[in-house]
Protein backbone atom coordinates (compact mmCIF):
# COMPACT_ATOMS: atom_id res chain seq x y z
CA UNK A 1 0.00 0.00 0.00
CA UNK A 2 0.82 3.75 -0.97
CA UNK A 3 2.46 5.56 1.82
CA UNK A 4 1.96 9.36 2.65
CA UNK A 5 4.24 11.50 4.90
CA UNK A 6 2.02 14.75 6.47
CA UNK A 7 4.19 17.97 7.35
CA UNK A 8 2.79 19.90 9.29
CA UNK A 9 3.51 21.96 13.09
CA UNK A 10 3.52 19.88 16.08
CA UNK A 11 2.85 20.85 18.95
CA UNK A 12 0.44 19.80 21.77
CA UNK A 13 -1.03 23.27 22.62
CA UNK A 14 -3.50 24.01 20.19
CA UNK A 15 -6.72 22.46 19.63
CA UNK A 16 -6.65 23.65 15.97
CA UNK A 17 -2.79 22.39 15.02
CA UNK A 18 -4.14 18.62 16.58
CA UNK A 19 -7.27 18.68 14.74
CA UNK A 20 -6.56 19.56 10.99
CA UNK A 21 -3.57 17.12 11.38
CA UNK A 22 -5.64 14.28 12.77
CA UNK A 23 -8.68 15.54 9.53
CA UNK A 24 -5.74 15.77 6.93
CA UNK A 25 -4.39 12.27 7.89
CA UNK A 26 -7.98 10.48 8.02
CA UNK A 27 -8.64 12.20 4.49
CA UNK A 28 -5.74 10.95 3.06
CA UNK A 29 -6.31 7.29 4.94
CA UNK A 30 -9.86 7.41 3.16
CA UNK A 31 -8.27 7.29 -0.47
CA UNK A 32 -6.67 4.20 0.58
CA UNK A 33 -3.09 5.35 1.64
CA UNK A 34 -0.68 4.71 4.93
CA UNK A 35 -0.19 7.91 6.21
CA UNK A 36 2.61 9.10 9.00
CA UNK A 37 3.36 12.83 10.35
CA UNK A 38 6.89 13.79 10.37
CA UNK A 39 7.75 14.96 13.65
CA UNK A 40 9.49 18.21 12.84
CA UNK A 41 11.83 20.58 14.86
CA UNK A 42 13.06 24.19 14.17
CA UNK A 43 16.19 25.27 15.36
CA UNK A 44 14.86 28.46 18.19
CA UNK A 45 16.29 31.82 17.32
CA UNK A 46 18.20 33.05 19.88
CA UNK A 47 16.72 35.08 22.47
CA UNK A 48 16.98 38.40 24.02
CA UNK A 49 17.86 38.59 27.36
CA UNK A 50 16.78 41.44 29.13
CA UNK A 51 18.17 42.77 32.46
CA UNK A 52 16.14 42.64 35.05
CA UNK A 53 16.15 45.99 37.22
CA UNK A 54 16.10 45.25 41.11
CA UNK A 55 14.25 47.57 43.66
CA UNK A 56 17.44 48.46 45.59
CA UNK A 57 14.84 49.86 48.70
CA UNK A 58 13.34 48.09 51.28
CA UNK A 59 10.25 45.70 50.42
CA UNK A 60 6.63 47.20 51.37
CA UNK A 61 4.17 44.57 53.16
CA UNK A 62 2.31 44.90 49.73
CA UNK A 63 5.51 44.29 47.42
CA UNK A 64 6.05 40.93 49.61
CA UNK A 65 2.37 39.91 49.42
CA UNK A 66 2.49 40.51 45.66
CA UNK A 67 6.02 38.51 45.29
CA UNK A 68 4.37 35.93 47.02
CA UNK A 69 1.40 35.83 45.53
CA UNK A 70 2.71 35.79 41.68
CA UNK A 71 5.46 33.25 42.65
CA UNK A 72 2.29 31.25 43.80
CA UNK A 73 0.54 31.25 40.88
CA UNK A 74 3.32 30.89 38.57
CA UNK A 75 3.36 27.51 40.30
CA UNK A 76 -0.74 26.64 39.84
CA UNK A 77 -0.07 28.17 36.12
CA UNK A 78 2.21 25.28 35.33
CA UNK A 79 0.50 22.45 36.86
CA UNK A 80 -2.20 23.47 34.30
CA UNK A 81 0.14 23.60 31.02
CA UNK A 82 1.58 20.41 32.29
CA UNK A 83 -1.71 19.22 32.57
CA UNK A 84 -3.10 20.60 29.19
CA UNK A 85 -0.32 19.38 27.56
CA UNK A 86 -0.85 15.64 28.54
CA UNK A 87 -3.80 15.82 27.39
CA UNK A 88 -2.97 17.18 24.34
CA UNK A 89 -0.29 14.09 23.55
CA UNK A 90 -2.76 11.60 24.75
CA UNK A 91 -5.01 12.73 22.22
CA UNK A 92 -2.10 12.70 19.65
CA UNK A 93 -0.94 9.13 20.77
CA UNK A 94 -4.61 7.85 20.47
CA UNK A 95 -5.55 9.35 17.04
CA UNK A 96 -2.27 10.57 15.13
CA UNK A 97 0.02 8.19 13.50
CA UNK A 98 3.27 10.42 14.15
CA UNK A 99 7.09 9.06 13.47
CA UNK A 100 9.03 7.53 16.26
CA UNK A 101 11.83 9.70 14.84
CA UNK A 102 12.32 13.38 14.09
CA UNK A 103 13.87 15.53 11.14
CA UNK A 104 15.10 19.27 11.32
CA UNK A 105 16.65 21.93 8.97
CA UNK A 106 20.00 20.12 9.25
CA UNK A 107 19.20 16.92 10.14
CA UNK A 108 17.16 14.99 7.42
CA UNK A 109 17.91 11.45 6.67
CA UNK A 110 18.84 10.24 3.08
CA UNK A 111 16.69 8.13 2.62
CA UNK A 112 13.97 10.38 3.76
CA UNK A 113 12.70 10.82 0.09
CA UNK A 114 12.49 7.04 -0.65
CA UNK A 115 10.57 6.23 2.41
CA UNK A 116 7.02 7.61 0.77
CA UNK A 117 5.60 8.07 -2.12
CA UNK A 118 4.22 10.98 -1.92
CA UNK A 119 4.67 13.82 1.25
CA UNK A 120 1.49 16.38 1.90
CA UNK A 121 2.47 19.97 3.81
CA UNK A 122 -0.32 21.70 5.16
CA UNK A 123 -2.67 22.69 6.68
CA UNK A 124 -1.93 25.10 9.45
CA UNK A 125 0.49 28.33 9.05
CA UNK A 126 3.10 25.94 8.00
CA UNK A 127 4.56 29.00 5.46
CA UNK A 128 4.35 31.78 8.38
CA UNK A 129 8.34 32.75 8.40
CA UNK A 130 7.27 33.71 12.24
CA UNK A 131 5.98 30.00 12.80
CA UNK A 132 8.40 28.16 11.15
CA UNK A 133 11.60 30.46 11.19
CA UNK A 134 11.36 30.30 7.31
CA UNK A 135 12.47 26.41 7.17
CA UNK A 136 12.84 24.93 3.83
CA UNK A 137 11.88 21.36 4.82
CA UNK A 138 7.50 22.81 5.11
CA UNK A 139 8.11 23.22 0.94
CA UNK A 140 9.35 19.56 1.06
CA UNK A 141 12.48 20.70 -0.57
CA UNK A 142 13.90 17.01 0.58
CA UNK A 143 11.73 15.33 -1.37
CA UNK A 144 11.95 14.27 -4.86
CA UNK A 145 9.78 17.28 -7.08
CA UNK A 146 6.77 14.72 -8.52
CA UNK A 147 6.14 13.68 -4.33
CA UNK A 148 5.39 17.41 -3.10
CA UNK A 149 1.68 18.32 -2.55
CA UNK A 150 1.00 21.12 -0.56
CA UNK A 151 -3.09 21.10 1.18
CA UNK A 152 -4.06 24.31 2.22
CA UNK A 153 -1.02 25.80 3.93
CA UNK A 154 -1.26 29.12 4.97
CA UNK A 155 0.82 32.21 5.36
CA UNK A 156 -1.00 33.65 8.48
CA UNK A 157 0.61 37.14 6.61
CA UNK A 158 -0.63 39.10 4.46
CA UNK A 159 2.85 40.19 3.23
CA UNK A 160 6.04 38.15 2.56
CA UNK A 161 8.79 40.01 4.35
CA UNK A 162 11.77 40.86 1.56
CA UNK A 163 14.54 38.34 3.26
CA UNK A 164 12.13 35.21 2.97
CA UNK A 165 11.15 36.02 -1.11
CA UNK A 166 13.10 35.02 -2.99
CA UNK A 167 13.75 31.50 -0.73
CA UNK A 168 9.49 31.41 -0.66
CA UNK A 169 9.60 32.18 -4.70
CA UNK A 170 11.77 29.31 -5.10
CA UNK A 171 10.61 26.58 -2.99
CA UNK A 172 6.80 27.46 -3.87
CA UNK A 173 7.97 27.40 -7.83
CA UNK A 174 9.02 23.51 -7.30
CA UNK A 175 5.78 22.17 -5.85
CA UNK A 176 4.00 20.77 -8.77
CA UNK A 177 0.65 20.47 -6.87
CA UNK A 178 -0.12 23.66 -4.97
CA UNK A 179 -3.45 25.23 -3.03
CA UNK A 180 -3.57 27.43 -0.03
CA UNK A 181 -6.82 28.10 2.66
CA UNK A 182 -7.32 31.44 2.14
CA UNK A 183 -7.74 34.56 -0.17
CA UNK A 184 -4.46 36.33 1.04
CA UNK A 185 -2.35 33.08 0.35
CA UNK A 186 -3.58 32.64 -3.25
CA UNK A 187 -2.42 36.43 -4.01
CA UNK A 188 0.87 35.83 -2.63
CA UNK A 189 1.87 32.95 -4.59
CA UNK A 190 0.23 34.81 -7.75
CA UNK A 191 2.82 37.61 -7.01
CA UNK A 192 5.99 35.37 -6.09
CA UNK A 193 5.57 33.03 -8.47
CA UNK A 194 2.79 34.01 -11.33
CA UNK A 195 0.76 31.06 -10.63
CA UNK A 196 -2.48 30.59 -9.68
CA UNK A 197 -3.40 28.26 -6.76
CA UNK A 198 -6.77 26.91 -6.07
CA UNK A 199 -8.11 27.82 -2.72
CA UNK A 200 -9.10 24.95 -0.62
CA UNK A 201 -11.26 24.30 2.63
CA UNK A 202 -9.38 23.08 5.67
CA UNK A 203 -8.98 19.44 6.11
CA UNK A 204 -11.44 19.86 9.47
CA UNK A 205 -14.36 20.28 6.88
CA UNK A 206 -13.26 17.46 4.84
CA UNK A 207 -14.26 15.29 8.07
CA UNK A 208 -18.27 14.98 8.55
CA UNK A 209 -20.27 16.04 11.85
CA UNK A 210 -20.34 11.84 13.01
CA UNK A 211 -17.17 11.01 12.37
CA UNK A 212 -16.11 14.15 14.66
CA UNK A 213 -18.52 12.98 17.65
CA UNK A 214 -17.15 9.55 17.30
CA UNK A 215 -13.66 10.71 18.82
CA UNK A 216 -15.47 13.30 20.74
CA UNK A 217 -15.39 12.91 24.62
CA UNK A 218 -17.20 15.13 27.71
CA UNK A 219 -15.27 16.59 29.85
CA UNK A 220 -15.44 15.66 33.59
CA UNK A 221 -16.32 19.32 34.69
CA UNK A 222 -18.52 20.13 31.85
CA UNK A 223 -22.16 21.86 32.89
CA UNK A 224 -25.12 20.26 33.04
CA UNK A 225 -27.12 22.84 31.86
CA UNK A 226 -26.93 25.34 28.70
CA UNK A 227 -23.68 27.41 29.00
CA UNK A 228 -22.42 30.16 26.52
CA UNK A 229 -19.31 29.08 25.23
CA UNK A 230 -15.94 31.05 24.47
CA UNK A 231 -12.48 30.52 23.31
CA UNK A 232 -10.16 33.49 22.81
CA UNK A 233 -6.71 32.96 21.88
CA UNK A 234 -5.97 36.79 22.64
CA UNK A 235 -7.93 37.53 25.24
CA UNK A 236 -11.08 39.04 25.86
CA UNK A 237 -10.82 42.74 25.27
CA UNK A 238 -13.56 44.61 27.67
CA UNK A 239 -15.71 45.55 25.21
CA UNK A 240 -16.19 41.69 23.85
CA UNK A 241 -16.55 41.02 27.71
CA UNK A 242 -19.46 43.15 27.94
CA UNK A 243 -21.39 41.69 24.71
CA UNK A 244 -21.06 38.72 25.99
CA UNK A 245 -22.00 38.78 29.44
CA UNK A 246 -24.75 40.43 28.38
CA UNK A 247 -26.04 37.59 25.79
CA UNK A 248 -25.91 34.76 29.27
CA UNK A 249 -27.70 37.03 30.87
CA UNK A 250 -30.45 37.51 29.10
CA UNK A 251 -30.49 34.02 27.94
CA UNK A 252 -29.90 32.67 31.42
CA UNK A 253 -26.78 30.83 29.94
CA UNK A 254 -23.20 30.04 32.30
CA UNK A 255 -20.50 31.08 30.72
CA UNK A 256 -17.22 29.06 30.01
CA UNK A 257 -13.53 30.00 28.96
CA UNK A 258 -11.94 27.92 27.58
CA UNK A 259 -8.54 29.65 27.17
CA UNK A 260 -8.70 31.15 30.75
CA UNK A 261 -6.01 29.63 32.53
CA UNK A 262 -7.92 30.62 35.67
CA UNK A 263 -10.59 28.20 35.35
CA UNK A 264 -7.83 25.24 35.72
CA UNK A 265 -10.41 22.30 35.03
CA UNK A 266 -11.65 24.16 31.88
CA UNK A 267 -8.04 25.08 30.49
CA UNK A 268 -6.95 21.44 30.61
CA UNK A 269 -9.61 20.46 28.08
CA UNK A 270 -8.21 18.36 25.80
CA UNK A 271 -8.87 18.46 21.74
CA UNK A 272 -11.28 15.52 22.22
CA UNK A 273 -13.23 17.50 25.51
CA UNK A 274 -13.08 20.36 22.92
CA UNK A 275 -15.17 19.18 20.01
CA UNK A 276 -17.81 18.26 22.48
CA UNK A 277 -17.68 21.44 24.48
CA UNK A 278 -18.53 23.22 20.92
CA UNK A 279 -21.31 20.62 19.94
CA UNK A 280 -23.20 21.11 23.13
CA UNK A 281 -23.27 24.58 23.76
CA UNK A 282 -25.76 27.10 23.46
CA UNK A 283 -23.93 29.65 21.22
CA UNK A 284 -20.07 30.45 20.89
CA UNK A 285 -17.87 33.33 21.07
CA UNK A 286 -14.50 33.28 19.54
CA UNK A 287 -12.12 34.71 17.83
CA UNK A 288 -10.65 31.50 16.29
CA UNK A 289 -10.62 30.21 12.84
CA UNK A 290 -11.31 26.40 13.84
CA UNK A 291 -13.84 27.76 16.36
CA UNK A 292 -15.46 29.17 13.57
CA UNK A 293 -15.05 25.85 11.95
CA UNK A 294 -16.60 23.45 14.12
CA UNK A 295 -19.32 25.71 14.68
CA UNK A 296 -20.03 25.71 11.21
CA UNK A 297 -19.52 21.96 10.86
CA UNK A 298 -22.31 21.79 14.17
CA UNK A 299 -24.36 24.05 12.76
CA UNK A 300 -24.17 25.89 16.44
CA UNK A 301 -25.02 29.61 16.55
CA UNK A 302 -21.56 31.12 17.15
CA UNK A 303 -20.03 34.97 16.99
CA UNK A 304 -16.59 35.86 15.46
CA UNK A 305 -14.25 38.46 17.02
CA UNK A 306 -11.00 39.84 15.75
CA UNK A 307 -8.39 38.86 17.48
CA UNK A 308 -7.14 41.39 19.81
CA UNK A 309 -3.48 42.77 18.56
CA UNK A 310 -4.33 41.14 15.31
CA UNK A 311 -3.54 42.34 11.85
CA UNK A 312 -6.00 42.20 8.94
CA UNK A 313 -3.79 39.00 7.78
CA UNK A 314 -4.67 37.13 10.62
CA UNK A 315 -8.04 37.82 10.14
CA UNK A 316 -8.10 36.73 6.88
CA UNK A 317 -8.80 33.14 6.83
CA UNK A 318 -11.59 33.50 9.16
CA UNK A 319 -12.91 36.15 6.27
CA UNK A 320 -12.36 33.83 3.36
CA UNK A 321 -14.15 30.86 5.57
CA UNK A 322 -17.42 33.22 6.41
CA UNK A 323 -17.51 34.55 2.79
CA UNK A 324 -17.18 30.77 1.78
CA UNK A 325 -20.33 29.74 3.50
CA UNK A 326 -21.89 32.81 3.27
CA UNK A 327 -21.81 33.39 6.82
CA UNK A 328 -20.50 36.82 6.98
CA UNK A 329 -23.68 38.05 9.70
CA UNK A 330 -21.82 36.22 12.17
CA UNK A 331 -19.45 38.88 12.25
CA UNK A 332 -19.52 40.53 16.11
CA UNK A 333 -20.23 43.87 14.54
CA UNK A 334 -23.43 41.99 12.52
CA UNK A 335 -25.07 40.94 16.10
CA UNK A 336 -26.95 44.11 17.22
CA UNK A 337 -29.64 42.47 19.34
CA UNK A 338 -30.03 38.94 21.19
CA UNK A 339 -32.65 37.63 18.09
CA UNK A 340 -29.40 38.43 15.85
CA UNK A 341 -27.35 35.86 17.91
CA UNK A 342 -29.45 32.93 17.36
CA UNK A 343 -31.09 34.23 14.23
CA UNK A 344 -28.56 31.98 12.00
CA UNK A 345 -29.76 30.00 8.79
CA UNK A 346 -28.01 26.90 7.70
CA UNK A 347 -30.26 25.74 5.29
CA UNK A 348 -27.36 26.84 2.51
CA UNK A 349 -24.00 25.09 4.15
CA UNK A 350 -24.75 21.82 3.36
CA UNK A 351 -24.86 22.01 -0.83
CA UNK A 352 -21.62 24.49 -0.36
CA UNK A 353 -19.57 21.69 2.22
CA UNK A 354 -20.63 19.04 -0.31
CA UNK A 355 -19.00 21.14 -3.22
CA UNK A 356 -15.94 22.08 -1.18
CA UNK A 357 -15.69 19.22 -0.14
CA UNK A 358 -15.52 17.60 -3.94
CA UNK A 359 -13.60 20.35 -4.85
CA UNK A 360 -10.61 19.14 -1.90
CA UNK A 361 -10.99 15.35 -3.01
CA UNK A 362 -10.57 15.99 -6.53
CA UNK A 363 -7.58 17.92 -6.10
CA UNK A 364 -6.24 15.12 -3.99
CA UNK A 365 -6.83 12.49 -6.09
CA UNK A 366 -5.22 14.19 -9.18
CA UNK A 367 -2.29 15.52 -6.70
CA UNK A 368 -1.81 11.22 -5.42
CA UNK A 369 -3.04 10.11 -9.07
CA UNK A 370 -5.97 8.35 -7.50
CA UNK A 371 -8.62 6.56 -10.04
CA UNK A 372 -12.20 6.57 -9.27
CA UNK A 373 -12.54 2.87 -8.46
CA UNK A 374 -9.21 2.27 -6.37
Amino acid sequence: MRKIGIMTLNGYYNYGNRLQNYALQESLKFLGFVVETIINRRTPKKTKFIKRIHNLGTNSYKEIYIKAYNKTWRKIRKKSIVKRTENFKEFTLNYINETNYFISENNIPKNLSDRYDYFVTGSDQVWNPVNTLGSSIFFLTFAEKHKRIAYAPSFGVSEIKPEYKEKYKEWISEIPWLSVREDDGARIIKELTGRDAPVLVDPTLLLTKEKWLSIAKEAQNKPKGNYLLTYFLGGIPPKYKKQIKKIAKVNNLEVINLADIRDKETYRTGPSEFIDYINSCSVFCTDSFHGAVFSILFEKPFIVYERMGSTLSMFSRIETLLKKFKLESRKAENIKSNEDVFNIDFSHVPAILEAERKKSYDFLKEALNVKDGD
